[in-house]
């Protein structure tokens, strides 16, 4: 339930914003971005490539919205609100440690380039730190679509430039720096939802419900 004190329009702006930035930050570097990198120095065909990328988020974190909007109906507001403060905080933790990769994850090109990059990035995402910060997400705001559409277009952000420029910008991307602002993201909405659950008469503007 939408917090009275923000009209339904701004709230939902502000969802699809906090969850297009959040989620591109912590993109950068992530396993899903390094695939990206490999797909494109592998196939040479960007567009794709793009539309994989594109498809594959769009299912896997519209079911991870899904999640998070249906995990808001098991727990009252103030049991969801210490649980998501805490989730928050651990994503903060999770965002800082350097992600690995399995070049296995690449080796579907029998597939097609479309198919390939589809099938791989909806794996690789399936667990990923972006997938379980949309499903956190979706359940802080229970805004669905505004979140996965954030998520989706911050996941874009970071991975079309992969793409499109791939090793011109691997190098150059200050990853312990984007890591660290995204992880200060995380810890900030979970110390402000943790707040807001505790102590709602003086937060009451950041109250989970």
């Amino acid at each position: 339930m939408v917090n009275g004190s923000f009209p339904a329009m701004e709230y939902q702006v502000s969802a699809f914003i906090i969850s297009t930035g959040i989620v591109a930050l912590a993109e950068i570097g992530d396993k899903t971005q390094l695939l990206a990198f490999i797909l494109a120095a592998k196939f040479k065909k960007p567009v794709p490539i793009i539309l994989g990328i594109l498809i594959a988020t769009l299912a896997n974190h519209g079911f991870a919205g899904a999640i998070g909007a249906w995990l808001t109906s098991l727990a009252d507001s103030e049991t969801m609100g210490l649980i998501l403060g805490v989730s928050f905080i651990a994503m903060a933790i999770w965002t800082l440690i350097p992600d690995k990769f399995d070049e296995a994850d690449a080796k579907l090109a029998h597939f097609g380039i479309f198919c390939t990059t589809l099938i791989a990035f909806f794996i690789a995402e399936m667990g990923d730190k972006t997938q379980v910060a949309t499903v956190a997400l979706a359940a802080k705001y229970q805004a669905l679509l505004p979140v996965v559409a954030g998520t989706t277009f911050g996941m874009m952000l970071a991975n079309v430039p992969a793409v499109l420029l791939g090793k011109k910008i691997a190098n150059r991307i200050p990853v312990r720096l984007v890591h660290g602002i995204a992880a200060s993201i995380f810890a900030v909405l979970g110390v402000a939802t943790l707040l807001a659950t505790m102590k709602p008469e003086l937060f009451s503007f950041l109250a989970f419900n």
